[in-house]
């Protein structure tokens, strides 16, 4: 498994548009968080050890900030017929057990994670309530077997900012974690 990091989409880039099916099939899109004065959009996976190692302080995360102005929606873009643990069904059980409280979608056809440029899972993106980014890169510093805990500190410190209406800091560090795994012929230029 090559490690990878994320592409650092530039700051100020709109939200990228989606209308995508959780694993029931019912469709989300980026207008259903219109109300949310912030929103995270997470690129995320099942089988990945560096997702696995953070998805309970995912689900803490998201828990925390409920009810706090921010919406959260996590997106899944891996090819499933070659990695069947990504499959709908897979993802629904994985949900259920992380107690994921925001919809986790499909990315079948791997458009929406080309728009965000997106490069590995995990990856995490930040947008102010005009849907500008106004943070992307790692949830922390832990990775598997380093002993940092997740905390999920660089993720928290940038929607503290923003919900408190400061600036979100300029220091922002690449998520790493697996590549996406693109459907075969269908690997973007920027990767």
């Amino acid at each position: 498994m090559a490690l990878t990091p994320s592409t650092m989409l530039p700051l100020g880039t709109p939200a990228p548009s989606f209308r995508l099916p959780d694993p029931t099939g019912r469709l989300f899109a980026l207008e259903d968080f219109a109300g949310a004065p912030a929103l995270a959009v997470m690129f995320l996976c099942n089988h990945c050890p560096y997702v696995k190692h953070v998805a309970d302080g995912v689900a803490r995360f998201a828990r925390d900030y409920a009810g706090r102005g921010l919406a959260v929606d996590a997106i899944n873009p891996n090819d499933a017929a070659r990695y069947p643990d990504d499959a709908p069904p897979r993802m629904a059980e994985e949900a259920a057990r992380r107690g994921y409280g925001f919809p986790y979608l499909v990315d079948g056809g791997q458009a929406v994670a080309k728009a965000y440029r997106a490069a590995c899972t995990p990856e995490f993106y930040l947008f102010d309530a005009e849907r500008r980014l106004v943070y992307r890169g790692q949830f922390d510093g832990s990775r598997p077997g380093n002993a940092v805990p997740v905390t999920g500190t660089d993720l928290r410190a940038a929607v503290d900012a923003l919900l408190a209406g400061r600036e979100v800091g300029a220091d922002q560090k690449p998520s790493v974690g697996c590549s996406i795994k693109w459907k075969p012929g269908a690997e973007p230029s920027y990767v």
